[in-house]
């Protein structure tokens, strides 16, 4: 559930804050009053494209935060599986609009457009005026379909994608399998250079590491005994000032006091250990530069050899295992290319035989489809014939593809009659925009309870209707409304008379500078702002008369329904 929405320095918004709660929550307001600046603030929290212009005059930034309740055990899933933070079932995103760049955050932590995207569509659906072109679309009535279909069909869905990835993998590689004998002597040729060139290399594990180090070893030897040889000199005994002449001086001065006192013999076995440490280090860097002694043929071949095996690297993949890899790859298609009649029959028996899987996977997705295709129709027909349709009927009607997809093998189509006598036409004929708000109000009813997401918001789904329709339509929402949030634009006072909750948005002028505010309404409020939308100019007693039986109409409606739970 939307909770609240929170603006700063958007277009006309100096600052502004408004909680939403459940049910039915109506936003009304004269033209031109600033609603799509409200509802264009959460689409650019949710992601929509920012631009600077948007940015209030005189700002530096704009802000939009919007604070929802997760209510659902998937949104609760989505959540997690984007590796976000919640806190208390909580989701705060704020986006903040600059001049030359703008930032998400989702309860603090800074998300992509993608992510930001994938969370929008499990919190909430925005419906608008545009949705009509969406219906008018054929290739969305699949997914309209399928969204109906819902988990059985996801199922099925999931079953096929690894079949069809497997199997077109399989037509691509017959398809490269296709060429002539010409190329496949010339392929054979290159594939015996590569694989000889890699294996004369007689390579192991690990050698390149090895060489690198005595590579580096040997490069800098002279540095290395000159740095060493001095260090010796100064820890040694063959000059006076060196430390190894040091201590044994000292050691020489304090071994007649041994015995005497034992603070003394503590500091005489101090110095004696330090004796022993150094005669060690120099043992060791004897070793050491012993070890910098090499001939100038071992240096050139181990520089030889470590520029073949990087020569390698840069032709066959960058390192040792890919080089390797490489190498069998090789191998493999010199084998297949050897002996390509065979291998062509094992592709076609390989394709024919995932084709079948693949074909019995969409022939079951089909039959889902088929099954969930006549009761969609069925409930369409019955959310339609309560919103002032003389007669309704609806088909959705499956054609098979000519090539199977990860979706299946089918196309849908919708198919409506909303007149008595008139032929069953494909929806995206329908002429009318008020119609097709009223199909999309309807298929919204249907589909929203597999819908994850618990809030609706419409954009003045009024568009093209009036009088008795506008009714069906407020009753249609009412009814929506009781297992969703909802948060409807609109100018009909018969949709706003079904409010659970109104507000009013208002532009205003102060000092010279226009800001847009909203605020909820009381219920004395409510009922002069349906009358305002009722036509008066000026609200009479007449007209608020008019306003309350219709806000009592639309309370035994609600009412009615309830009980009907």
């Amino acid at each position: 559930m939307l909770e609240s929405l929170y603006v700063k320095n958007l277009a006309l918004i100096d600052e502004l804050e408004v909680s939403f709660r459940e049910g039915l929550n109506i936003l009304t307001g004269e033209t031109g009053a600033g609603k799509s600046i409200i509802l264009g603030s959460i689409n650019l929290a949710l992601g929509q494209r920012a631009q600077k212009e948007m940015i209030r005059d005189g700002a530096e930034y704009a802000l939009v935060e919007l604070l929802f309740t997760l209510e659902s055990e998937r949104q609760t899933e989505t959540v997690r599986s984007m590796d976000l933070p919640v806190e208390e079932d909580r989701i705060l995103i704020q986006r903040k609009i600059q001049a030359n760049r703008s930032s998400c955050r989702v309860n603090g932590e800074t998300v992509s457009q993608k992510q930001l995207q994938e969370l929008a569509d499990c919190l909430l659906d925005i419906h608008g005026q545009q949705d009509t072109m969406y219906l008018r679309n054929r290739t969305r009535h699949l997914e309209i379909l399928d969204h109906y279909c819902g988990r059985e069909l996801e199922a099925l869905l999931a079953e096929l994608k690894p079949v069809h990835s497997e199997y077109g993998r399989i037509v691509r590689e017959r398809e490269e399998c296709s060429h002539d004998d010409a190329w496949q002597q010339r392929e054979i040729s290159l594939l015996e250079y590569e694989y000889r060139e890699i294996c004369d290399a007689n390579l192991t594990l690990g050698e390149d590491d090895t060489l690198e180090m005595q590579y580096q070893r040997m490069k800098n030897a002279r540095r290395l005994a000159t740095a060493v040889g001095n260090a010796m000199e100064c820890l040694g005994n063959d000059r006076e000032d060196a430390a190894g002449t040091q201590v044994n001086r000292s050691l020489r001065e304090l071994m007649p006091i041994h015995g005497l006192d034992a603070a003394s013999d503590g500091i005489i076995d101090t110095v004696n250990q330090i004796d022993g440490m150094l005669s060690d280090v120099i043992h060791g860097m004897r070793d050491y530069l012993e070890g910098l002694e090499f001939a100038e043929e071992e240096f050139r071949q181990t520089e030889d050899r470590l520029n073949l095996i990087n020569h390698l690297k840069d032709k066959y993949g960058g390192s040792m295992e890919h080089i390797l890899q490489y190498a069998a790859q090789c191998e493999e298609k010199l084998d297949r290319l050897h002996h390509m009649d065979a291998y062509r029959l094992q592709l076609e028996q390989r394709q024919q035989e995932w084709k079948a899987k693949m074909d019995e996977i969409c022939s079951r997705i089909t039959a889902v489809r088929t099954t969930y295709a006549g009761r969609l129709a069925q409930e369409l027909e019955n959310s339609l014939s309560g919103m002032n349709f003389l007669s309704v009927q609806c088909e959705v009607r499956l054609e098979r593809t000519e090539e199977a997809g990860t979706r299946g093998w089918d196309n849908a189509c919708f198919y409506i009659s909303l007149n008595p006598g008139e032929k069953l036409r494909p929806l995206d004929e329908i002429a009318s925009g008020g119609e097709l708000s009223r199909i999309m109000l309807g298929l919204k009813t249907i589909l929203a309870d597999q819908d994850p997401c618990k809030t609706l918001i419409f954009d003045e789904i009024d568009a093209g209707i009036s009088g008795r329709t506008a009714w069906n339509v407020a009753e249609k929402m009412g009814i929506l409304a009781r297992n969703h949030q909802m948060i409807c634009i609109t100018h009909l006072a018969q949709i706003a008379a079904m409010a659970d909750h109104h507000y009013e948005i208002r532009k205003q002028v102060k000092c010279g500078v226009t800001t847009t505010g909203i605020k909820e309404l009381t219920e004395d409020a409510c009922i002069e702002e349906i009358g305002r939308l009722l036509g008066s100019d000026n609200v009479t007693d007449t007209v608020r008369k008019n306003a309350t039986e219709l806000r009592e109409q639309a309370r035994n409606v609600k009412t009615y329904h309830s009980g009907k739970l």
